[in-house]
């Protein structure tokens, strides 16, 4: 593996960096109180091809790989970490099982609309009782003349209420457990889909989280992605890449929150010198910036993984787990260099912290992730 990115590569982190720095930075701090969905930066980064970075050119998307995708995603978190979230969720979520599963029409129909970011798309697998064990939902899909007949509930939706298109799991056979599963496209419009509650949030308020309800749903045959019976396959492959953004995200969170700290201890003055003259200091300022430093390896190694069709399953839990751990450890040093001024939402780091903990939780907690991790190691 070449650790030095490429022309394209460094442009593209660039290009995003400036972006981040300009158009959500600024505004961060005002989206996170107020809860708002950021369209018009959305709409931007859709132009851009920020919205499609790691898909073909022939679907609307900038043909670049999964490593310039996790390079986007950092960056895009610096700035801000709702907005990161919007992106990654959409694209590795949404888009990648239409992309690796979806027939030609599908990916015409609807991969071409969301790589450009015209079309927004969500993931609905999380139930009220499904959460880490996933093959335990309860949404139902029956099968009829015309296609489908979807009953149930999702939990926890990044990108609800802005989402055009939701690729949702159902039980299509439950005698079958989770070879029973089937996954579908479902458009925003089509009768008995709605959205429910809201969620009001400790973190990454820059994106929306609700509920998905499906009441007697109909849904033609021709959105079924992949083949009946295929959906926990789908599920689980598509996290693994997920896992690869939302460790991007923890890096470009923490990477944030080092660069403020940095910034603060050379400006801050006690006992007559800076604090960054101060060995306790320049300690957690050197076991941020290493950590992190290491989070972002294991987040290209995956990518490149990835990018290279190898397995990476193991490796996506591995840097899903030790960044986001990263991040939280990163952004309570964070607090600790500023003192009391990190507790007050005045100073950017308080934001960086309860952005950090989703990191630990969503797309499989941690202790999921140890779980990949050992089932890999131990399996003959």
């Amino acid at each position: 593996m070449d650790l030095r990115l490429n022309d394209e590569q460094n442009a593209l982190r660039d290009m995003v960096r400036d972006f981040a720095l300009n158009e959500l930075k600024p505004k961060a701090s005002h989206w996170d109180e107020h809860h708002t969905f950021p369209a018009d930066v959305v709409k931007k980064m859709g132009e851009l091809g920020l919205m499609g970075v790691a898909y073909d050119t022939k679907y609307n998307g900038a043909g670049m790989d999964y490593l310039s995708y996790a390079i986007v995603i950092e960056e895009l978190s610096k700035g801000c970490a709702g907005t990161g979230v919007i992106c990654s969720a959409h694209s590795s979520l949404a888009c990648d099982p239409i992309n690796n599963y979806g027939s030609e029409a599908q990916k015409q129909k609807y991969l071409s609309r969301m790589a450009t970011g015209e079309w927004i798309g969500c993931f609905g697998l999380t139930e009220p009782g499904a959460g880490s064990d996933a093959a335990s939902l309860k949404t139902v899909a029956v099968k009829n003349a015309d296609g489908w007949v979807l009953n149930g509930t999702k939990l926890f939706i990044t990108n609800a209420v802005e989402a055009q298109v939701a690729v949702v799991f159902a039980a299509t056979d439950k005698a079958l457990g989770h070879r029973g599963i089937s996954a579908f496209i479902v458009e925003k419009g089509t009768p008995g889909f709605s959205v429910g509650k809201v969620e009001d949030k400790l973190g990454i308020r820059a994106s929306s989280t609700a509920e998905l309800i499906f009441d007697n749903c109909k849904i033609p045959q021709e959105n079924l992605l992949g083949k009946e019976g295929e959906g926990f396959k789908i599920a689980l492959s598509t996290l693994d890449g997920g896992r690869i953004g939302i460790a991007a995200q923890a890096v470009g969170i923490a990477t944030a929150a080092l660069e403020t700290s940095v910034d603060y201890a050379k400006q801050r003055v006690q006992f007559g010198k800076p604090i960054s003259q101060l060995q306790a200091i320049q300690w957690m300022l050197a076991d941020m910036a290493t950590e992190i430093d290491a989070a972002r390896l294991l987040v290209w190694r995956a990518a490149w993984m990835k990018d290279n069709k190898m397995k990476y399953g193991q490796a996506s839990a591995m840097a899903k787990l030790f960044a986001a751990e990263t991040a939280m450890r990163v952004t309570t040093k964070a607090i600790q260099v500023h003192g009391g001024y990190g507790y007050i939402k005045e100073y950017p780091v308080e934001r960086h912290f309860r952005d950090a903990k989703i990191t630990e939780i969503y797309e499989g907690t941690s202790e999921v992730q140890r779980l990949v991790i050992a089932a890999n190691l131990l399996k003959e």
